[in-house]
């Protein structure tokens, strides 16, 4: 467990954005810990492929310099590949992450933080494909019909394969953590787990190599939510899917839903042996055409097909670029078309 603050901070960086498919709300929260280390990504306009918005959650240790970086990097490292452009999506996710973990490895800023961060990312391709890719222990699921389905895996040392790994490639686990340090096994960065040059990366101790989920939407499909393990160590899937579905039935926007549940899993007091004392990140990600009661497809809560919330923050300085907006760290760096600053 990280050092904690006498008083959580319990500010939160809010933005909302919108497109003719989705409505996303996205947060987050430095909470107990002494300093924030999360980043996030929300790009609904990306410019590699018009058709494929793309989102992250990073989830930093050590530092923010990682989570920050890949906040920043990783969308190029994948869809800028040839192999994406050919079609090969799981494959491009795959070798954009170890692009990403490399290209960290050779920036020395980061190198000298010995940082890491989780990953996980969802890319939906011409609204009918999505595709997970993760590494590490934060977490997407989604609400589909009656159902919540995980898109993502936790990667813990403590699993038959992640441990196998770590023994073979010269770690061990003890008190469930890679050589007794790390809580998780996979991540960007954290490369003194990294050195073994007789092996490929995702050989390595602790790797980058992410799982890649891929699955067919349809009008089933209600929302997304992606968050890091502060979410995931208070809540079950099942009991993060009930929470959001009950607000988005009453025509709460995600972006209030996120806040609502940053502040449902808060710890109320700093004596919790961990669990509700970690930064937290949330992005909610709703449908915004999907099938009603009846059997017919209807539009998500209480909009209009088609609007678009095109709102300059006025808190950042930019201009108004690809409807990109990320967030690294204790800093911000925004591209607001179709964003809003929620204050």
């Amino acid at each position: 467990m990280g050092q904690t603050l006498s008083q959580p901070v319990t500010s939160k960086q809010t933005i909302r954005a919108s497109d003719k498919n989705y409505k996303v709300g996205w947060s987050s929260m430095q909470g107990w810990r002494v300093s924030m280390e999360d980043a996030h990504a929300v790009i609904l306009r990306n410019p590699y492929d018009e058709y494929a918005p793309f989102f992250g959650v990073f989830d930093g240790h050590g530092g923010a310099s990682v989570a920050a970086c890949a906040s920043q990097t990783l969308l190029h490292d994948i869809c800028g590949q040839n192999i994406y452009k050919e079609g090969h999506i799981t494959e491009a996710i795959k070798q954009g992450f170890l692009k990403c973990d490399e290209e960290l490895k050779g920036n020395p800023f980061v190198r000298a933080d010995l940082a890491g961060s989780t990953a996980v990312i969802v890319l939906i391709k011409d609204n009918k494909k999505l595709f997970c890719g993760n590494a590490g222990d934060s977490r997407a699921i989604a609400k589909v019909g009656d159902r919540v389905v995980a898109l993502s895996k936790d990667h813990k040392p403590m699993d038959e394969d992640e441990y196998l790994r770590i023994v073979q490639a010269g770690g061990y686990v003890d008190m469930n953590r890679v050589n007794g340090n790390l809580a998780l096994s996979r991540a960007l960065g954290d490369f003194n787990f990294k050195n073994n040059p007789q092996l490929p990366p995702e050989r390595q101790i602790v790797t980058a190599y992410p799982d890649v989920t891929v699955f067919d939407i349809t009008p089933e499909w209600e929302f997304i939510v992606m968050a890091c393990d502060g979410i995931w160590d208070v809540l079950t899937n099942e009991e993060v899917g009930r929470f959001v579905a009950e607000r988005l039935a009453r025509n709460v926007q995600p972006h209030t839903i996120a806040e609502q549940l940053m502040d449902r899993c808060l710890a109320p007091d700093g004596q919790m042996g961990g669990i509700g004392l970690d930064n937290m990140t949330v992005i909610i990600i709703e449908f915004r055409k999907r099938k009603s009661l009846d059997g017919t497809t209807g539009v998500n809560s209480a909009t209009e097909d088609g609007e678009e919330i095109v709102i300059s923050d006025a808190d950042e300085e930019g201009g108004a670029e690809d409807g990109y907006g990320t967030r690294t760290g204790e800093e911000a760096n925004q591209w607001s078309s179709g964003l809003e600053h929620v204050d």
